[in-house]
């Protein structure tokens, strides 16, 4: 969910290079001002059941067709959904809610008991979420999920219909972006049990609070609508009347549609298609909290524990060769593990302030002395190493890459093994590889997404870094100095900083989206993090 699953646990996304189809610039509908919004998605809809779901497609319609206590905004801020306000305690344990007078589809009001049901719903052992783990900081959570505490002593309660309470085992500033993701939305615990394993499934097992309403998804077809909610509590704030989402999973059948006047907003696929498009009208680049990274291997190849050897690897690569002649989708260099444009404190970018620029720019002859002092500290003449990623064509672009620049290391052997996701994904939790290429989008946009990554006894460390200072710092920030923002934020900082300078990984680049959006299309608004997209402040012109 805000998530794209595959980006999320460390996949290459597809661009692959196809050959343009329908080249000419898209001329606009005649002057139509029907309220109705035609969006491409690359894959089908898996799930509309909030406690299961864990990819792209399902967070972004249950954005649209549901409602958290807060939603998200631009700039890293969240607005009042159905809390109409809420209070925390001094000592950030204690979030309390209140909420508005809202309704469901069905015309029956959204209680604080809606939201203590899903929460506890998602948490119950036999739901399995995948996302349970996002609940931790609330009291009990942890327990509740290893079914060794009863889904009753939840720090979640209702105070009346109107009021919810939530108590934290300790402060998280950034539980506010948490209860705006559709992990945290409210569920009708009547109509869970009404439709029973059918629940989600298809449109018609569902009810909904927010913006729209979902129509026409049967579980496994191409297309499905969205329709105006007319029992939402902003109804009269919201512009379309209607919205279809048709999946076109082929580059250029996707672009000929566009052409053809039947879609207004797709995303563009491989370099040719960027580069035709890049200067029209309709073109954005949408920069998203995703990183790609490499990871090295410290625990099987003592080589690799040498930071001059790590050091070396990072500064033989040109970031901006990558992104610019082999990627050129609007990708960029990576400033570091933290993506750029995400996360602020008074205006300034966490990513200026957290980057070390020798660890993330290259410096060939730089590169080459680390190497040879890397080599005669380690007692070797030569390396061979082996380069995981996808089989993808964007993984295999990535490999043949990196090998090119890395091999430029005197007596560095790389050889490149693709493979299919699974796969690669089954090796990079065993441990089984040299150097890998991981990714990360962030859940939320805070630092600590990210930063929690490389503690020394987190499952998605596949290189086993280690480095006591910088566990104490994520330590600190998610403890001590949670409360503080200004210490909290340092600790974020030189967290980051102790991670580069020890060149724990080596970043590659922050992912970008390029699509193209009919110019008549307004009020889209994108998000780094989850949801990404949301439509209820569209308006067609």
């Amino acid at each position: 969910m805000k998530i794209n699953s595959i980006a999320k646990l460390g996949g290459v996304v597809l661009l692959s290079a196809l050959v343009l189809a329908g080249c000419g610039s898209k001329s606009s509908q005649s002057g139509s001002k029907k309220q109705e919004l035609r969006w491409q998605e690359s894959s089908n809809l898996p799930t509309m059941d909030l406690s299961k779901a864990t990819d792209q497609v399902s967070a972004e319609t249950l954005n649209a067709t549901n409602e958290g206590l807060l939603k998200m905004s631009t700039n890293a801020k969240v607005t009042p959904g159905v809390a109409k306000n809420y209070t925390v305690s001094k000592d950030g344990k204690t979030w309390t809610f209140n909420l508005r007078h809202s309704k469901w589809s069905d015309g029956t009001p959204v209680t604080a008991k809606d939201f203590v049901y899903s929460w506890q719903r998602t948490l119950t052992p036999k739901t399995a979420s995948q996302y349970a783990y996002i609940f931790d900081h609330i009291k009990n959570a942890t327990k509740v999920n290893a079914g060794k505490a009863p889904v009753s002593s939840l720090g979640v309660k209702a105070d009346g219909d109107y009021k919810l309470v939530v108590t934290l085992n300790r402060p998280q500033s950034y539980f506010k972006y948490l209860v705006a993701n559709a992990e945290f939305f409210p569920q009708k615990e009547s109509a869970v049990k009404k439709y029973g394993s059918k629940y989600g499934t298809q449109s018609k097992y569902m009810v909904y609070n927010g913006p729209f309403k979902l129509t026409g998804w049967n579980g496994t077809n191409d297309s499905w609508t969205m329709v105006k909610n007319n029992d939402y509590w902003n109804k009269k704030n919201i512009k379309l009347d209607k919205m279809k989402i048709i999946v076109s999973k082929d580059p250029s059948t996707t672009l000929n549609q566009y052409n053809t006047n039947k879609l207004d907003a797709i995303t563009l696929s491989g370099s040719q298609q960027v580069s035709h498009y890049k200067n029209d009208k309709d073109y954005k680049s949408y920069l998203n909290a995703s990183t790609f990274y490499l990871e090295m291997n410290q625990k099987k190849d003592p080589v690799l524990r040498n930071v001059n050897i790590r050091k070396a690897i990072s500064m033989s690569i040109n970031r901006k060769q990558l992104t610019n002649k082999v990627f050129a989708d609007g990708s960029v260099p990576a400033r570091g593990l933290v993506a750029a444009k995400m996360a602020y404190r008074n205006g300034k970018d966490y990513a200026d302030q957290a980057e070390v620029k020798s660890a993330d720019s290259q410096n060939l002859a730089e590169a080459k002395k680390l190497w040879a002092k890397g080599l005669k500290e380690t007692g070797k003449k030569s390396v061979s190493l082996n380069l995981l990623s996808d089989d993808t064509p964007a993984g295999k672009n990535s490999t043949e890459f990196l090998q090119s620049q890395l091999t430029k290391l005197p007596g560095l052997k790389i050889t490149n093994q693709n493979l299919p996701f699974k796969t690669r994904l089954q090796r990079s939790q065993d441990g089984n590889f040299d150097l890998v290429i991981s990714a990360w989008i962030a859940d939320f946009p805070d630092p600590i997404s990210f930063l929690s990554l490389f503690t020394s006894d987190n499952s998605y460390n596949n290189g086993k870094w280690k480095n006591s200072e910088y566990d104490t710092l994520v330590k600190n920030a998610e403890g001590k100095d949670a409360l503080n923002a200004g210490k909290r934020w340092d600790d974020m900082v030189q967290a980051q900083k102790v991670l580069m300078n020890n060149q724990g990984i080596v970043p590659l680049y922050q992912q970008s989206t390029p699509k193209l959006i009919n110019s008549k299309v307004k009020g889209v608004q994108f998000f780094p993090t989850a949801p990404e997209w949301d439509w209820s402040k569209v308006s067609i012109k």
